[in-house]
């Protein structure tokens, strides 16, 4: 079986939205993309290429079309991201010009993926596709990196559908721009009890 994770820039009011570039993703009149450009450090770089090693992608439609408009031109700042298999879960697209990409229509067809042999997922932006994993239990980890900023408005990481869940901390690290970058393991249900009972 293959792990699923889920690697998310976020504010601190969850909001996960264009983090990259003003023109990332403007839907709903969002102003502030490119949030996450003034926390830039040599700590978050390190730990960023870290993330970046190669394995198989699952991306939203959306996110597809940003990355396979960029990615292909710029592979030298994410060495592997041409070979490695791209996933899309996409009920109107059926093929793509960036190499090695694979069309999913349904959560069966990411089942059927998971229960597959080979190398970890990772799931990068996607919002509405994370939604339908979380929803679905299909969320192995959460990689997220939190930023130091309240945003108010825009898409969020956790908005409709997510179930309840434990998650155990892995790993984590706190940059010099308080950037909070923070694996988590999915670790059963979630347990309830009385403080200082």
């Amino acid at each position: 079986m293959r792990k699923i994770i889920v690697l998310e820039f976020i504010s601190l009011d969850g909001v996960m939205q264009a983090p990259g570039g003003p023109e990332e993703d403007t839907s709903g009149g969002f102003e502030y993309g490119g949030w996450s450009a003034p926390y830039g450090d040599k700590v978050s770089g390190k730990a960023m290429q870290k993330q970046m090693e190669p394995t198989d992608i699952l991306l939203g439609r959306k996110t597809f079309d940003i990355f396979a408009a960029f990615w292909p031109e710029h592979a030298e700042h994410w060495p592997g991201i041409n070979d490695v298999t791209k996933y899309v879960l996409s009920n109107t697209m059926k093929k793509s010009d960036w190499q090695n990409s694979m069309f999913l229509e349904s959560v069966a067809d990411i089942e059927k993926l998971k229960n597959s042999k080979g190398s970890d997922i990772k799931v990068w932006g996607s919002g509405q596709l994370v939604q339908l994993l979380l929803k679905h239990d299909l969320v192995d980890e959460l990689w997220l990196k939190i930023y130091p900023v309240t945003l108010g408005e825009g898409k969020k990481l956790f908005d409709n559908g997510t179930i309840p869940a434990a998650f155990t901390v892995t790993e984590s690290l706190v940059t010099p721009s308080g950037v909070i970058f923070i694996n988590y393991k999915r670790a059963g249900k979630v347990k309830t009890g009385t403080i200082g009972a």
